[in-house]
Formats: C-alpha cells, structure tokens, sequence
C-alpha cells in the first residue's frame, strides 16, 4: 500500500518531526529506548483514531494527515519517563478524538490536540503525571544502553517541583545542557533552542509568539519574584518546567495559533503572562499547558478584532482622499 493513499503529505509537519529528532535522541540518552516504546503506541494510536474518525465524515476517502504524527511526538515528549503506556495510548486517543476530528479534521480544531490529551490524562490520573519521575543515566553510553531507568532510580523531582517543595534550585548551566528529570522533552533549552533557531529559519514557527511569550514570562516572572511571590528568579522560572517547550513547540501551532501579526504578540503575551500566574498562585507547579490552551480559545476573537482594527486604520487612512477626489470630480463636470 502507497503511503500517499493513507496519509495527507504535509511539508510544513515533517519539517517539525525533524526539528524534534536531536530531542527523542538526546531523550533516549537520559531515560532508555522505552522512549521510543512510547512514542511508538502514540503514533500509532494517533492514526488509528484519526482514521476511524476521518472515515465516519469522509467514507473510503478517508486520509490521516501527518500532522496526526506532529501531534503524537510533540504529545510523547510532554510525558514522563515513567509513564505507563495505556496511558499515553489513552491521551492521545482523547487528544486526536476530541481535541481535533470532531472539529472536521486538520485546521479546523480550535485548541492544540496534543495539549488537550495532556491535559485529559493531567486531570485523570495526577500521580503518574506529577509524582513520579526518574533519574536520567549519565556517562557513555547512557540511557543507549538500558531500556529504562531502573526502580531504584525512579523517584527523582524535577527542578521546578524541588523548587518549589523544598526551595533547592537547579544550576541553570545543568538546565540548560539537560541533566535534569522531567517530562522526555523538556529537560535540554540547549536542543529546544536549536529546534527554534531551525524552525525560524525555514519559516515553520513564528518567532513573534516565541519572543512575546518569552519576553512576557520574563517580565511576569520578575515582576512576582520581586514581590516575592516566587521562590525563583525570572531566568529560572523561564529555564525550568516546559515553558521553553511549549513556548516553542505548542503556542507556535499554525492551527491554534492567530494568523495575523498584532494577535500573535498579543497572543504570546498571554500565553507568558498566564503560565506565571499560574505557576505561582495555583495549586499547579506548571502553568504553560493551561495557558496555552486558555490562549487558543482567544485565537480567534484576536484575529477578528486585529482584522477590524485594520479594516478602520485602512478607512481612515483613505478618508482624507475622498474630498479631494470630489473636488477633482466636481472641476470635471464644471469643464465639461
């Protein structure tokens, strides 16, 4: 069977499957080959759903778009080490269901399916999603060659939650580099950097959302450690969690996301702004997924008011021509 007559090529999604490459290998290092185990139950899991879905409103024409795939790897690297695999099946299932085919399939969906599957198994089942995280392998070979972190290594909290229990912060040099427990992509700002810088540059994401909503949690975060709301100051606050992988991987979402250049800042302002919030006053150690989400469902009214913004800027602009053109028009018939 042809690939082409199952899935719908979409260029733009497998230039962000390769963007996450260096990620799922450097994942491998840390946490084992059961990364790819993972991986592996939801992309499957991801076009099965689709495909049943997609068949009921399309009958035999039925295709899986490959942004099914962007969505179980982006999905994948949100999750913990240690996660058990029904559980991955099962939010990817919620996420590619109802988080975009019921919306009719591909750009139609309102909200980033990854992040609603996230958050789906995020409220049904905490203790796997927030508890339980394991110690990445270190030294040649690492993690390539073990299938996973042993029990003994299996309870190890990230950087924000040591944060934010026992005030212990984490050298933002080791954040950054990666040797860190946390979710399978969001342990190396190194390697997230480096997929934004390429994605950038083949014009994949928008560096406006990236920079606005980076921007704006610095701003927020300093504003609250300064009030001392937050035991962290801004740089941690930006390096620890997923903010740098959400800030570029999920607010940048083509679908999800505004359209039009002034929505966009405004959009990645929200998005900064809220993930603080949230992280600080809730009873929430990370606040990027629910800010996001909060952000899409604005999306829309951003792109309609910005679209009438510009509507009234550009009426006024040529306003100022109409008595001319009058005068010019009245001459005319005077010459006449």
């Amino acid at each position: 069977m042809q690939l082409s007559k199952v899935f719908t090529k979409q260029k733009m999604m497998r230039t962000v499957l390769w963007s996450m490459l260096p990620i799922y290998l450097f994942s491998i290092y840390l946490f084992g080959w059961r990364v790819l185990l993972v991986l592996l139950a939801s992309l499957i899991a991801a076009c099965v759903g689709e495909w049943l879905i997609m068949r009921m409103i399309q009958g035999d024409k039925a295709k899986v778009s490959e942004a099914a795939l962007v969505t179980a790897a982006l999905f994948t690297l949100t999750l913990p080490p240690t996660i058990p695999l029904w559980i991955a099946v099962v939010g990817t299932l919620f996420g590619i269901i109802f988080g975009k085919a019921i919306f009719g399939g591909f750009a139609k969906n309102i909200f980033n399916p990854a992040l609603v599957g996230r958050a789906f198994i995020y409220v049904c089942f905490p203790i796997p999603m927030t508890v339980t995280w394991a110690n990445p392998f270190s030294g040649v070979p690492g993690g390539f060659a073990h299938y996973a972190p042993g029990v003994d290594l299996a309870t190890r909290a990230t950087p924000i939650i040591n944060m934010e229990m026992n005030g212990q912060g984490t050298p933002l040099a080791q954040m950054f580099l990666g040797n860190t427990a946390g979710s399978l992509g969001e342990t190396s700002g190194l390697l997230i950097v480096l997929a934004a810088v390429y994605l950038i540059y083949t014009k994949t994401a928008s560096w406006k959302i990236m920079a606005s909503t980076l921007a704006s949690g610095l701003l927020m975060s300093f504003v609250v450690w300064q009030a001392g709301a937050a035991k962290g100051d801004p740089f941690f606050a930006i390096a620890s969690g997923g903010f740098l992988f959400g800030c570029v991987f999920m607010a940048t979402d083509p679908v999800s996301a505004p359209t039009k250049d002034p929505a966009k800042i405004l959009y990645g302002v929200l998005i900064g702004a809220v993930t603080v919030i949230i992280r600080t006053f809730s009873l929430f150690t990370e606040g990027m997924m629910f800010a996001i989400l909060i952000a899409n469902s604005f999306a829309p009214l951003m792109d309609l008011n910005v679209k009438k913004w510009q509507a009234r800027r550009k009426a006024k602009e040529a306003s100022p021509a109409l008595p001319a053109q009058k005068a010019a028009s009245a001459v005319s018939k005077e010459a006449k």
